[in-house]
């Protein structure tokens, strides 16, 4: 449709705009920019009306302008046909994209105005019938348009001009409900009180204000069918976005007439959408409806219809849109009663114990209003929070209980508690009635193993929170430490002491409580005069030491005397004299028990298995010790070495006694080091080498069959012959050099053959007895992969010979995905020690293979075995990691065997299959010579020469296939969507798939 010209008929040509430039600056008060304009608009309507056309038009970043000549004769669509053929979209930017400072705050500005220009217009203008009519024709007609700029640009304009339509429509409705209360007022008084005049203009007054609704209304049916409706389906998201934004505001501002389940299915439909931004304004929207309590009456059709997708979305895989769906449901919860079913809760729950902080908070805040909050709720006064009475606080931990242990999830009380935090944090801070509750005696609130376990992992997860301040590992950290809770945590360290006596024999409840130690200010026993407490807590250390023989017990035990043997403390004499108690203890049983081993006689039985069982468990208690504290003063380096030396000699040593006797070996030789100095390294020397000679035999003898302690033994010795390596001199240490180790020959064949038997195995290979649960074939790749580490650090830091390298590098193809990451760092420091050394590595990783495949299968038909393509990958993978560098990769050099006597094939000849991987490295001139060297006598040979002189041609027609496919694909762009100025050929914009780009929404969650 052609413009409506205004009552002015001055044919001028539009003045210089300066609109966009004062918009663009945002320096200006925007009222006086629109008054400005009014001023202008008033003098002259065509021109001032001109100049708001070509400030739209700049904002699309579109330089043309639309002049007098054009507006009288010209329709809208020509009009932006003209502009369109003007357009230059090669940069792809225009203002609301653009980048850089300047551009940064523009879109807020345009808006900013559009709102002011409705709002000064609003009681005049707006009425006016000519400038709104023909802006919302122009917006409607550039929003269809093919150009990005232009639709983008047209429809944030057309949602605010209708979103502050919205505006002054509802303040039109409130005007019209008062004049009508007025009227009535005044119709109701007597006849000689009534005035006529006033009811006359009161009944004027809504005739104008019932004209001025239903021209609004006009505007915004326009804008809705016009722009609306085509537009919240666009290609392009951000479109989509600004539409879905736009009309939940309406619904929230005027929902006597937006929030109505014809305009509710839009927002229904696009929760749909594959771009999580217009998911996540479909949310927002959502939530800011569901969050009125007025207006959920209103909801309820659309609830039922739409309820399982935003169920569903909890589990989106963009984490801002599944916490923005997590907080809908929260709301609704909260102001819906009933309408969310148990099963559509249970979908929730799991997300306390996701990985991203945010949705595990959102979804804790969630749990709390559905399971605590009916039954636990906190009462205000004033403002402030009360207390809540002790049984209040019982019913708080007896639900939190059933729901953790229901979860089956026992591992993750620190998740569960660091989810609950921010809602739930003063009754997880109640750490009074969590251990009245463990300690209860009153068997009708009797507690069961489990939970007895749970709710003290919940104790530790919640002190560890208050003193440290930060979420567990997994979750980024947002919060400092609370220092009135480390402040409150002082006066509760007593609190542990009757827990750790009640369940000192219990080994999986004691472990954590012996943890509390770590998030106590200890200067409690220094200042409160807390004497006896601290003697009971080391009388009850000792006891639970002497207890337990389990490894998380031991260390936990060990940690918390070494926090307290800190000498600081007024109290560290005390300690450390009961510290040496329990050691002269352990050591004695360990003396009298390895007496009896070594008496026993070759051939004769060993002991039995209560004094094997004993002598672990004492050696195991030591060496849990002596990882914390300096045991060296109790010489226990030489009874083990008795011990091991009995063990290679005979082989008679229980093998449950070997790993603990090794890690004290371990653990002897660290300390001693820590006391070395430049006169005593001869000292160390001594003992150091009589271990290493007999440490790899002591790990790989025939006795040794279980799996876990070989691997642990094989970790210590990977350890210490690390540690004892040439770099241990490095720094100005060279003092140390006597120390320095070097393993045999042997050692280094049996350390390579270790990690061909535990780690280079297939998943079937596990052994037998092991279960193939998930969780347990993911703790046995960690554990293969710590193994596979442990080895490449030897190799890399100059332990090992280089050479044994192939031996890993061989498996990087077929175990690329355990271990590739591993292969790959190991390679690439290998190859920066010495590129030339690496190449003759990986060389000889090939031949290694091929060698083994030649003896199985013979040399007939080799390179169509899957096995010898299996190779051909690993190859061309090696030559992937070379890179570009021709000139380095020529340093490496190349050498060639001349095969002669023989009139046959040669036997090795397919090898020359996988050296043609590395064609791409080699310089013109050494293909050449290659090619000259190798003939043309044989097919396998003619094959490597094409790889020597260039692409294959078969390799040339799969280009040009995939070229023409590509012509094929792009020389017929879909049929365009915006047809309103299809004037030229142009980039397609591309269809509807961009809307379903990347799959679904959903996505699994690594919970933990």
């Amino acid at each position: 449709s052609q413009m409506v010209r205004g009552h002015g008929q001055k044919e001028s040509e539009p003045p210089a705009s300066d609109l966009f430039d004062a918009v663009k600056a945002a320096k200006s008060d925007m009222q006086s920019l629109v008054d400005e304009w009014l001023d202008s608009y008033k003098q002259d309507q065509d021109a001032g009306f001109l100049e708001l056309v070509n400030f739209f038009i700049r904002s699309c970043g579109c330089k043309g302008t639309v002049t007098q000549e054009m507006f009288r004769k010209m329709s809208n669509s020509e009009i932006i046909r003209h502009l369109t053929e003007q357009f230059n979209e090669d940069s792809g930017d225009y203002p609301l994209t653009a980048p850089g400072p300047s551009w940064k705050k523009f879109q807020g500005s345009f808006c900013e105005f559009v709102r002011t220009l409705v709002f000064r217009c609003q009681y005049g203008l707006l009425y006016d019938g000519f400038p709104m009519d023909n802006l919302i024709s122009l917006l409607t007609g550039l929003s269809d348009s093919q150009v990005r700029a232009f639709r983008h640009t047209s429809t944030l304009a057309a949602m605010t001009l209708m979103t502050s339509l919205v505006r002054v429509a509802l303040q039109l409705s409130v005007h019209k409900d008062y004049n009508h209360r007025q009227y009535e007022a005044e119709r109701s008084k007597g006849p000689g009180q009534r005035a006529p005049e006033r009811l006359e203009s009161l009944l004027e007054k809504r005739k104008e204000l019932q004209e001025h609704q239903e021209e609004i209304e006009g505007m915004m049916n326009a804008l809705f069918r016009g722009v609306f409706v085509h537009r919240y389906r666009d290609v392009l998201p951000e479109i989509r976005a600004i539409c879905i934004e736009e009309i939940g505001c309406w619904m929230q501002s005027y929902s006597t007439s937006f929030l109505t389940d014809s305009y509710l299915k839009y927002i229904g439909w696009t929760l749909h959408d594959k771009h999580r931004e217009v998911r996540l304004k479909c949310l927002k929207a959502l939530k800011g409806l569901y969050s009125n309590q007025d207006l959920t009456a209103r909801l309820e059709l659309f609830t039922s219809r739409f309820k399982d997708r935003m169920v569903s979305m909890v589990m989106d895989r963009e984490y801002d849109v599944a916490v923005e769906a997590v907080k809908l449901l929260t709301v609704i919860l909260k102001n819906m009663e009933g309408v969310l079913t148990d099963g559509d809760c249970e979908s929730v729950y799991p997300v306390v114990y996701a990985s991203n902080r945010a949705l595990a908070s959102a979804a804790g805040e969630f749990l709390y209003w559905k399971l605590f909050y009916p039954e636990c709720e906190t009462r205000t006064v004033d403002g402030k929070e009360q207390r809540q009475s002790p049984r209040s606080q019982r019913t708080f931990f007896r639900l939190l209980l059933s729901f953790f242990v229901e979860s089956e999830l026992h591992d993750h009380a620190a998740y569960l508690v660091d989810s609950l935090w921010d809602c739930a944090g003063s009754q997880l801070k109640n750490w009074e009635s969590l251990t009245s509750l463990l300690l209860e005696k009153d068997q009708s609130m009797y507690l069961g193993d489990v939970q007895e376990s749970t709710l003290i992992e919940i104790l530790v997860s919640s002190v560890q929170q208050a003193s440290e301040g930060h979420p567990p590992v997994g979750r980024v950290t947002g919060r400092k430490v609370w220092h009135e809770e480390w402040v409150r945590l002082v006066s509760n360290t007593e609190l542990a002491l009757p827990l750790k006596h009640q369940f000192s024999a219990d080994a999986e409840k004691v472990a954590p409580l012996l943890q509390l130690l770590n998030y106590f200010d200890l200067n409690i026993y220094c200042t409160r005069r807390l004497e006896k407490h601290l003697e009971l807590f080391l009388q009850q250390l000792q006891e639970v030491v002497v207890k337990h023989a389990e490894p998380a017990v031991l260390e936990a035990g060990a940690h918390a005397l070494y926090l307290l043997c800190n000498p600081e403390f007024t109290f560290f004499s005390r300690v450390d004299f009961a510290r040496s108690q329990l050691v002269d203890l352990l050591t004695d049983r360990f003396q009298q028990e390895l007496e009896e081993l070594l008496q026993v006689e070759t051939g004769s039985s060993f002991l039995d298995e209560d004094e094997v069982y004993s002598l672990a468990a004492t050696l195991k208690r030591l060496s849990a010790f002596y990882n914390a504290h300096d045991l060296t003063r109790w010489e226990l380096y030489e009874p083990c070495y008795r011990l091991l030396r009995k063990a290679v000699d005979t082989g008679e040593v229980p093998h449950q006694v070997m790993l603990p006797a090794l890690t004290l070996v371990y653990f002897s030789i660290l300390w001693t080091l820590t006391h070395v100095s430049g006169s005593g390294a001869s000292q160390v020397n001594m003992g150091l080498s009589r271990g290493n000679r007999n440490g790899g035999a002591c790990i790989f003898i025939p006795s040794l069959q279980a799996t876990v302690s070989t691997e642990a033994a094989f970790v210590l010795l990977s350890d210490l012959l690390l540690i004892f390596s040439p770099q241990m001199i490095v720094g100005g240490r060279d003092f140390l050099r006597p120390l320095v180790f070097f393993p045999e020959a042997t050692l280094q064949s049996e350390l390579a053959s270790f990690l061909m038997d535990h780690v280079f195995i297939q998943p079937g290979e596990l052994g037998r007895g092991h279960s193939q649960e998930d969780h347990l074939k993911i703790e046995q790749l960690h554990q293969r992969r710590r193994l596979l580490a442990g080895f490449c650090k030897l190799l890399i830091y100059g332990v090992l010979e280089m050479d044994a390298a192939s031996d890993v590098f061989k498996h990087y193809n077929k175990f690329y995905n355990d271990y590739g990451d591993i292969i790959k760092e190991t390679l690439t420091r290998a190859r920066q020690i010495d590129r030339s050394h690496c190449s003759r590595i990986l060389l000889l990783s090939l031949k290694q293979l091929y060698t083994e495949l030649l003896q199985e299968q013979g040399p007939e038909g080799l390179n169509e075995l899957p096995a010898f393509i299996e190779m051909r990958d690993l190859a061309r993978r090696f030559a992937l990691s070379f890179g570009p560098q021709q000139l380095q990769n020529r340093s490496i050099g190349w050498k060639s065997r001349y095969l002669t006597g023989s009139s046959g094939q040669p036997p090795n000849l397919a090898f020359l299959e996988l050296l043609s991987e590395f064609s791409p490295r080699l310089f013109h001139q050494d293909k050449q010579l290659l090619k000259h060297i190798c003939g043309d006598t044989w097919s396998t040979v003619n094959m490597c020469i094409c790889f020597f002189t260039g692409p294959s041609r078969r390799h040339r027609e799969d280009i040009s296939s995939s070229q023409e496919e590509s012509l094929q694909l792009t020389s017929m762009p879909p049929t365009p969507t915006l047809t309103s100025t299809a004037v030229k050929t142009r980039q397609p914009l591309g269809g509807l798939e961009e809307m379903e780009e990347e799959g679904g929404s959903e996505s699994e969650f690594t919970q933990g």
